[in-house]
């Protein structure tokens, strides 16, 4: 008993440690959506995250160091929804209507769900290139697994044959991510936000009959 005492008790600092680190990170992620890398202070960091401006210190080296942790949590956590809600799609759903569902839940993790994706897209050509690394790393794989539905479609027939996968992809993914800078939804809906998109990928993008 005493043994399992003094191991909760050493257990303890780091969960604590865990949680504050998070909060800190959610803040970050809060302040950099809105204010931009030049604008975001540790001091709203702290204020924010209800802490002592310090406390940062204990689990980030410096103001950088934290914004790249940022926007690499941004880049991996969107990339981690889409692939979640791809995999929980029945076996048999059509490659047209996996790209659907992955326009639904980037625009709906972008806008709705996370901070920290406004954050890494809203920034992506703020932050100096030596912060981009570990991001950039992320994006591109999460550029690769668009890039493999797009050429599961086009092998299935299911989007048009003269169309340029590469491009077209690059398009949409723009097109999401500027989403952040213009969408409000006192004047659209994110449900119309979605089906808009959506509907750019099967009509514009599919061919007639699919």
């Amino acid at each position: 008993m005493a043994e399992t005492t003094e191991r909760r008790a050493a257990e303890a600092p780091t969960s604590k440690s865990a949680r504050t680190r998070e909060r800190i990170l959610d803040a970050a992620a809060h302040v950099l959506s809105r204010k931009g890398y030049a604008g975001t202070r540790l001091a709203d960091v702290a204020a924010h995250a209800q802490l002592q401006a310090p406390t940062i210190y204990y689990h980030f080296a410096s103001r950088d160091e934290l914004i790249e942790e940022v926007m690499w949590v941004g880049a991996a956590r969107v990339h981690a929804h889409v692939v979640a809600e791809l995999e929980a799609l029945p076996a048999e759903t059509s490659p047209l209507d996996r790209i659907l569902t992955a326009v639904e839940a980037h625009l709906r993790y972008e806008l709705l769900i996370s901070d920290y994706t406004t954050a890494s897209i809203r920034n992506a050509n703020q932050v100096p290139e030596g912060l981009r690394a570990k991001a950039a790393a992320e994006e591109a794989a999460y550029a690769r697994l668009w890039r493999d539905l797009f050429t599961a479609a086009m092998d299935a027939g299911q989007l048009r044959s003269d169309l340029d996968i590469t491009v077209t992809r690059m398009l949409l993914l723009g097109a999401m991510n500027w989403a952040a800078e213009w969408w409000n939804p006192r004047h659209r809906t994110l449900d119309d936000l979605v089906r808009a998109t959506q509907d750019m990928v099967r009509y514009g993008m599919a061919p007639a009959t699919a």
